[in-house]
């Protein structure tokens, strides 16, 4: 990865205002600068009044390929809510819904073939971004309406309307946490210069080093490894939803766990989106492109456990969805067809998303689960193919 890079006609006021930031307080951490150029209100990425998902936007998330993303996680869903003895309310909570076309495909879907499950179902989408929101209440307008759905700006209000059984879902939430880079040299500072964003390093902070040592690995020379204290965060905040509530975990990102690491694997993995093309520079044009990095499962888990939750299996996206869809051949993926060319299209469709050579090899799940008896929650279908 090339962190270095010349600007290239950002956004200026977002660029004036990381400047003015770096000359009022020095160069700042390389989480930081994403930080500001994701979330920063009214400037950064995923706060401007923008279209950023699907053909429009700059990048598809697997809702954006096919309704049967949600019809499955819908059978997944009521698989847990029977797991949990099919109590009268179950609470799912979405973080980063984006548009909330999963949320609606769940919401339709489950209306539709499980309306025992359906009836029982609250959905509460949980997004910062004001901009977002507005979206999702245009997406899900009829589902509102109904009092099926509720929209929050955070999790704490989300979970305090929840009741005692919640499943928390997340669909490319973790990769877009700021995160910090080290490599050799120490952790990156960004700071501004002659009109470009430069580099400089200084040493890990202790805890920047404990997260290397129990959750990854020490950068090789011209090597860059990443550190997502914000992860961390975010699951201490997220397990502690579970003091009480018992229920399950579903989040799915493109990641890896430390043995990958110790490979060799998913170092240097910070990268931008812009338009549908991936790049390495996150410095050029702040707030007008995504920038993410791979999600260290490792650490997610780890904290999860730490916090009194229990894993169940990390596995990839491909063996999740064959998983549930196995027993009905994903007769939910081609219900609707017609004719034989939709067929053919779904089918091309439905291999985008478990194939290796599509998103099947490159997301990983991760589940876990509260107050469960292991016995239930081990035959759920989604585990099926874990190992």
């Amino acid at each position: 990865m090339t962190l270095q890079a010349n600007l290239a006609k950002p956004e200026p006021a977002l660029r004036q205002r990381i400047a003015g930031e770096i000359a009022r307080n020095g160069p700042i951490p390389f989480s930081r600068y994403m930080e500001l150029c994701l979330y920063e209100p009214e400037l950064g990425y995923y706060s401007r009044a923008r279209e950023q998902f699907g053909k429009a936007g700059d990048f598809y998330t697997s809702s954006d390929v096919h309704a049967v993303f949600g019809r499955l996680l819908a059978r997944q869903f009521e698989e847990m809510w029977r797991a949990l003895d099919s109590p009268a309310r179950m609470d799912l909570i979405e973080l980063g819904p984006g548009r909330g076309l999963f949320a609606r495909d769940v919401l339709d879907w489950s209306a539709k073939q499980f309306p025992e499950f359906s009836r029982a179902l609250h959905y509460a989408l949980v997004e910062q971004s004001s901009h977002l929101r507005t979206k999702l209440q245009e997406c899900l307008q009829e589902h509102i309406a109904g009092g099926r759905c509720e929209i929050f700006d955070s999790l704490e209000s989300s979970a305090s309307r929840a009741s005692d059984n919640i499943i928390i879902f997340a669909n490319e939430f973790f990769d877009a946490l700021p995160v910090d880079v080290i490599n050799q040299r120490g952790a990156v500072r960004v700071g501004y210069e002659n009109g470009r964003f430069t580099e400089t390093f200084v040493a890990p902070s202790a805890a920047e080093n404990e997260f290397l040592d129990r959750y990854s690995v020490r950068p090789e020379e011209g090597e860059h490894v990443e550190v997502s204290l914000a992860s961390l965060g975010w699951m201490e905040r997220i397990a502690g939803v579970f003091e009480h509530p018992r229920g399950f975990l579903i989040f799915i990102d493109y990641g890896y766990a430390r043995e990958e690491q110790l490979a060799g694997r998913h170092r240097d993995t910070v990268m931008s989106y812009r338009q549908h093309t991936a790049g390495t520079s996150p410095y050029e044009a702040p707030g007008e492109q995504d920038i993410t990095a791979h999600v260290n499962f490792t650490a997610l888990q780890a904290r999860a456990v730490e916090r009194g939750l229990e894993p169940l299996a990390l596995l990839t996206q491909s063996q999740f969805l064959i998983g549930i869809g196995e027993e009905t051949q994903f007769a939910d993926a081609f219900q609707d067809c017609k004719l034989p060319q939709e067929q053919t299209k779904v089918a091309l469709q439905l291999k985008h998303l478990i194939s290796p050579s599509g998103m099947g090899e490159t997301f990983q799940v991760l589940l876990m689960s509260h107050n469960v008896a292991h016995e239930k929650a081990a035959h759920l279908g989604g585990l099926k193919l874990a190992h």
